[in-house]
C-alpha cells in the first residue's frame, strides 16, 4: 500500500520476508515512523540504550514501534526459518542511512513526542 499503488499521502504499507541467518546493516529510517507486525518466525531487532546492547526477541503476533532517527539492526538468528512482517512506516520513500554502529546520530525527537515515543516498544 502506498501512494503509488492507492494514493496514500503519509502511510505506506508491505511485507517483508527476511531469510534465515541474516541481520541487516546497523542503520536508521531518518524522519519516518515504523510499525511492524510480526506475522510469523522470531525476528530480533537490537539497538542502544546508555551504551547497552538491547535486543528483542519476538514471537508471530508481536508489534515493535521503531521511533524516528532510532539506530537499529534487524536479526533473523533462526538457522532454517525465515521471519514475515508487515511494515508501516510514515513516509512514502523508504529511508534506509546505514552506519557503522548503533550510537545516536540523528536529531533530538521534539515537540508532541513523549520519553515513551522515543524508545523501542514491543506489544
Amino acid at each position: 500500500m502506498s501512494g503509488k499503488t492507492v494514493g496514500s499521502v503519509d502511510l505506506w504499507m508491505g511485507q517483508t520476508h527476511v531469510a534465515a541467518a541474516t541481520a541487516s546493516a546497523n542503520h536508521h529510517h531518518g524522519r519516518s515512523e515504523t510499525g511492524i507486525y510480526v506475522v510469523s518466525g522470531h525476528p530480533s531487532f537490537v539497538f542502544l540504550e546508555h551504551e547497552e546492547e538491547i535486543r528483542l526477541d519476538t514471537n508471530p503476533g508481536d508489534y515493535i514501534y521503531v521511533p524516528p532517527w532510532v539506530p537499529h539492526r534487524e536479526e533473523n538468528p533462526d538457522p532454517d526459518e525465515e521471519a514475515v512482517v508487515v511494515i508501516a512506516r510514515t513516509t512514502q520513500e523508504a529511508i534506509v542511512v546505514n552506519l557503522p554502529d548503533l550510537r545516536w546520530v540523528g536529531p533530538v525527537a521534539t515537540g508532541n513526542v513523549g520519553p515513551a515515543r522515543r524508545k523501542w516498544h514491543t506489544y
